[in-house]
């Protein structure tokens, strides 16, 4: 493993359980986001804050030794990310947040595909 890509997993392995949380504790911030784009907040907890927490934790095994489990982490944060812009786009709703949405794609497309490379 090269320091570039651990930095790059550790980054999106806290950015992505951090905010998994965050969706959990159902922090108020989020609200107009998923209002704006019209899904339900009873999706919150689960499914969103669900899939972003465990692929935080699935790139944390990864590296700590479960490869297997951080590529599928990676691969599943691709998928929710790359889904959450397309919400976005049919939606079209592009507030000032939706930017971190770009970043966090950024981090779990890094992370894919630093770890296909090693």
């Amino acid at each position: 493993m090269s320091t570039f890509f651990i930095v790059i997993a550790a980054l999106a392995a806290v950015f992505n359980l951090g905010s998994g949380i965050g969706s959990m504790a159902r922090l108020k911030v989020i609200y107009p986001l998923l209002d704006g784009v019209r899904v339900p907040r009873s999706w919150l907890v689960f499914p969103i804050g669900v899939l972003k927490a465990a692929g935080g934790l699935g790139l944390a095994a990864g590296l700590l030794g479960a490869e297997s489990i951080g590529t599928a982490a990676a691969v599943g944060l691709v998928l929710f990310w790359v889904c959450a812009l397309y919400t976005h786009a049919l939606a079209n709703f592009w507030p000032k947040e939706t930017f971190l949405a770009g970043a966090f794609l950024a981090l779990a497309v890094g992370t894919l595909s630093l770890d296909l490379l090693v």
